[in-house]
């Protein structure tokens, strides 16, 4: 597989990982190609930090400029 090529992806599945993941939440990709081969995603979750999950608990989306921006912006939000 390849890396997802859209830069957030939308959890639709958080079983097994519900202190992690918010089934409905937008969540930001970092780029991992390694990861990527064996099905993988590197997610910034819940806690803030980058963790590996399986493509299957998400739907890969992007969004215009403006929103992106926006969901960025959130990130360094106190």
């Amino acid at each position: 597989m390849k890396p997802p090529t859209k830069p957030f992806a939308l959890c639709i599945d958080n079983a097994d990982y519900e202190a992690s993941l918010i089934r409905g939440k937008v969540y930001r990709i970092l780029s991992d190609p390694r990861a990527a081969k064996d099905d993988l995603v590197r997610i910034i979750d819940e806690s803030g930090e980058d963790y590996l999950f399986h493509k299957s608990h998400f739907v890969f989306v992007d969004f215009p400029q403006v929103m992106r921006k926006k969901l960025l912006a959130l990130e360094s939000a106190p």
